[in-house]
C-alpha cells in the first residue's frame, strides 16, 4: 500500500508498476471542466433524439425504449476493397470489413444507465444479445462499448453505445484469446472464472455482488478505479445469459454505476466493453477458454476534475497507477447506493 511494485496482468500477459505514494503530491496540472447538468430531455437538434433529424438527412422515429440504427460515419464498411498485396513484410497490410451501428439506450436525453430504471437497463441488455447474435452471424468479433462523458471522447451526451462487427480480431480480442486458452490449457479452468471464484473469497477488491455476478477493481487494473464485471458460472457470450441472468446484471451494473456517480458526485466518465468468445465461424470451434467480461474504464483519479493520463512512462515503457487497487475498492465499496441526485 506505501511502496512501488509491479503487479502481472494475466489477461494481457503485461505488467503494470503501482506507485501508490504518489497520489500524495500536491496537483497543479489540467483542472477538467465538470459535465454539464442542464442536458435538456429533448432537443430537436440533437441527432440521437426521437424525431431528430440526422446528418444523413434520416429522421430518427419517436422511439420510447432502446433504438438501433447504422453510424452515420462508420469505421466500418461491408464493401470495403482489398488493399493490393505488399511487396515487403515491413509493409503489410490486410482486409478490414465490418458494420458500425448506434443504439440508444434511451429517449430521454438526461438519463444515463444509472438513473435508469431496472427495465429500462434490462431492454439495454437484451438489445446488446440481439445484437451481438446478429452481427456476430456473420462477423467474427462484434464489440459494444460506450463512451461516457466529453472527457472519453463523446461528442453527444444522449445516452448512448456504439457496435462495431469486424471481419477480424481486434488486437485486444487477439490477446484475451490467446491467453485464456492458454490458462485452460495449463491450468484446466477458464482464466475469469477462477479468477472471479477468488476474488469473491477473498473480497479485498470487491467492489459490489450478487447471486449471479460481481464486480471487481482487479489486481492489475491500470485507471484509477477500473473495475471488471464478471459472471459467477462458465458464460461465452452475452446472448447465452439466462433471463434470471439478465435481471441481476441490470442491478449490479445499476449499482455500480451509482457508486461511480456517487464517489465525487458527478455523471462519472468511463469507457466500458463487453469481451466474449469470438464469433462468425468461431461459432463451431471450442471456445470454453473465453469467459464473458465487462471492462470499465474511467480516467477520473483525484475529484471532477482530476484526471489520470496515460502518457510519457505510460506510452514509453508501461502502465502506471498511483493508487493500489484495494485502495480503490473500499472507496468504491464504502459509497451508498442511493444516487447523490
Amino acid at each position: 500500500a506505501e511502496h512501488q511494485h509491479v503487479r502481472y496482468n494475466p489477461l494481457r500477459d503485461d505488467w503494470v508498476l503501482v506507485s501508490a505514494h504518489r497520489v500524495k503530491r500536491p496537483w497543479q496540472g489540467q483542472l477538467e471542466k465538470p459535465p454539464p447538468e442542464d442536458v435538456p430531455r429533448w432537443d430537436p437538434k440533437n441527432p440521437l433524439c426521437p424525431g431528430a433529424t440526422r446528418a444523413n438527412g434520416e429522421v430518427n422515429p419517436e422511439y420510447e425504449s432502446t433504438f438501433v440504427f447504422p453510424n452515420d460515419f462508420p469505421a466500418l464498411q461491408p464493401d470495403a476493397p482489398e488493399p493490393d498485396d505488399s511487396d515487403h513484410p515491413l509493409f503489410r497490410a490486410a482486409p478490414a470489413q465490418g458494420v458500425c451501428k448506434v443504439m440508444c439506450f434511451h429517449p430521454w436525453s438526461d438519463l444515463t444507465l444509472p438513473l435508469m430504471s431496472l427495465p429500462e437497463i434490462r431492454a439495454v441488455i437484451d438489445a446488446w444479445a440481439a445484437l451481438v447474435t446478429e452481427l456476430g452471424a456473420s462477423y467474427p468479433w462484434v464489440q459494444i462499448f460506450e463512451n461516457k462523458g466529453a472527457m472519453m471522447g463523446c461528442s453527444n451526451p444522449h445516452p448512448h453505445c456504439q457496435v462495431w462487427a469486424s471481419s477480424f480480431l481486434p488486437n485486444e480480442a487477439r490477446l484475451e484469446d490467446q491467453t485464456q486458452r492458454q490458462h485452460l490449457s495449463q491450468h484446466g479452468v477458464p482464466m475469469l472464472l477462477e479468477y472471479a471464484e477468488q476474488e469473491a473469497r477473498r473480497k479485498e477488491r470487491l467492489v459490489v455482488e450478487n447471486a449471479d455476478w460481481l464486480v471487481v477493481v482487479p489486481y492489475w487494473a491500470t485507471w484509477p478505479y477500473q473495475t471488471l464485471l464478471l459472471p459467477r458460472r462458465h458464460v461465452c457470450r452475452l446472448q447465452d445469459l439466462s433471463d434470471s441472468e439478465k435481471d441481476s446484471l441490470a442491478s449490479i451494473m445499476q449499482r455500480l454505476l451509482i457508486k461511480y456517480d456517487n464517489l465525487f458526485e458527478v455523471s462519472f466518465p468511463y469507457s466500458m466493453g463487453w469481451h466474449g468468445a469470438p464469433t462468425g465461424t468461431y461459432l463451431e470451434e471450442d471456445c470454453r477458454h473465453w469467459q464473458l467480461h465487462a471492462h470499465y474504464y474511467p480516467p477520473l483519479l483525484r475529484s471532477a476534475t482530476v484526471r489520470k493520463f496515460m502518457v510519457g512512462y505510460e506510452m514509453l515503457a508501461q502502465a502506471q497507477r498511483d493508487l493500489t487497487p484495494e485502495q480503490a475498492a473500499e472507496r468504491l465499496r464504502s459509497l451508498p447506493e442511493v444516487h447523490y441526485k
